[in-house]
């Protein structure tokens, strides 16, 4: 896809985060967290990230918006490469893009109202007057689903989900474009967690939101993203559109994640691809591709070299000597 297409282009993305011995002196290692990320996102589409805890999931979300800063790569964002702009250039351009955090309870500072988190965005961007700004409030509130009266209480007087849709409206307040929604239920009762997700897709269709949704609920993926991404140990191993995925995994480690997703139908019983050992440290990888230690299929060519990323099928991309 070319970058007048999509609203993102994140080309080969890195973060390495050095990690000191002993007393801090000598040379550091780096644990590569995400290491070489490539995808595009369309305008108005979700695409999913998923994969295990530690993949590198989360990083990928927070390097897109430089809440941490990439150690290489580019990051272009509707036509502006966003790892070169100042910070000055870079606050202004964030009106576009936010964030919805994992723990709602801990991105809420509990000494300001529901009214004053929701008001401060736009003070800080200095959007409208006080007045125009009290009425955008009480239209987040209403947008999300929350009474009027939650505009003088504190974040402890509410419930988790409550306190997501608050963190929602936090988001929605300037009017982006772009939204990483980092595992916004994962915290959530499952019956919860419905009323997030169609609340979140309510907006989408509303505003014409375009999200990263990133999560370990491979079920919920499949019910919100356009297509999938399927991270390992720092890298992209298989992107598709969902259904595509969902029906013909390529990669053997998408199977596995697949086939380990409870079957609600016990008369369907499918065969699990069974996977060796435990993820490796992102302090020191594998060599060749990274899931071979895990992989029932191993062949030689997979301990000695890295598999790229290509495009097997139309819009199906995947990084596995066995395609």
């Amino acid at each position: 896809m070319s970058m007048t297409e999509a609203l993102l282009v994140v080309k080969d993305l890195k973060k390495y985060f050095p990690v000191r011995r002993g007393l801090g002196f000598g040379k550091p290692a780096w644990v590569r967290a995400v290491d070489g990320v490539s995808f595009t996102i369309r305008e108005g589409e979700t695409l999913g990230l998923v994969g295990e805890s530690g993949c590198g999931k989360t990083t990928t979300g927070r390097c897109l918006l430089r809440l941490i800063e990439p150690t290489a790569g580019e990051v272009w964002f509707d036509g502006t490469d966003l790892l070169q702009l100042s910070k000055r250039k870079l606050r202004a351009q964030r009106r576009h893009m936010q964030i919805i955090f994992q723990d709602p309870y801990a991105s809420l500072n509990p000494r300001m109202t529901v009214g004053e988190i929701l008001e401060e965005p736009l003070r800080i961007h200095r959007v409208g007057t006080p007045s125009e700004r009290r009425a955008r409030v009480r239209e987040l509130l209403a947008e999300v689903g929350l009474p009027m009266d939650a505009l003088a209480r504190y974040p402890h007087e509410f419930s988790g989900g409550q306190r997501q849709r608050i963190g929602i409206a936090r988001a929605l307040a300037l009017r982006p474009k772009f939204i990483v929604a980092d595992e916004p239920v994962s915290a959530l009762d499952v019956s919860i967690q419905a009323q997030i997700v169609n609340l979140l897709q309510d907006l989408q269709q509303r505003h014409g939101l375009t999200y990263l949704f990133i999560s370990h609920g491979l079920a919920l993926v499949r019910h919100l993203a356009t297509r999938v991404g399927v991270m390992y140990l720092g890298r992209l191993v298989e992107i598709a559109p969902t259904e595509m995925l969902y029906r013909h995994p390529l990669h053997p480690y998408t199977r596995a994640l697949l086939q380990a997703v409870p079957e609600p139908d016990p008369d369907v019983r499918g065969q699990r691809v069974p996977l060796r050992g435990e993820l490796p440290s992102p302090l020191h990888p594998p060599s060749g591709c990274r899931f071979h230690t895990r992989c029932p299929f191993v062949m030689t060519e997979c301990r000695e070299a890295e598999p790229e990323l290509r495009e097997v099928a139309p819009g199906h991309f995947v990084a596995c000597f066995l395609v």
